[in-house]
């Protein structure tokens, strides 16, 4: 079997094992460090290192199933992104950051979730 060249396109968020009915775009980090360039007077210097915060980015239905309350109250979720290009984003120890809203027009909500720990399974 031939491998796949598909690396965008359909892809799972499930919170707690629940999937979510996903509209749009999925955003993870693909690392778990942010650098800074430092410059100095006689050039740059090098560079810095800061942990970044494990997240999941995505848009969802707004279906008669959707886990609202679950999503609204919950700390310790794990958040589950299985990407279009077989990458699999676990994120543990999650809770949804600012506030949810939904959109009526197109019955979606944009959710962003944080937590302790973000692991990438990744291809080679």
């Amino acid at each position: 079997m031939s491998d796949s060249k598909r690396f965008a396109g359909t892809c799972y968020i499930k919170v707690d094992g629940e999937q979510l009915a996903v509209e749009g775009s999925v955003e993870i980090p693909l690392t778990d460090v942010i650098r800074e360039t430092k410059v100095g007077s006689t050039g740059v210097a090098g560079y810095s290192e800061t942990k970044r915060i494990p997240y999941v980015k995505c848009s969802a239905f707004l279906t008669p199933s959707f886990p609202i309350s679950k999503i609204a109250k919950s700390d310790n979720m794990t958040i589950t992104a299985e990407l279009a290009n077989g990458w699999v984003y676990t994120l543990s120890q999650a809770w949804l950051v600012g506030e949810i809203s939904g959109s009526m027009s197109d019955g979606t909500t944009s959710l962003e979730f944080q937590g302790i720990d973000g692991f990438l399974q990744a291809g080679k």
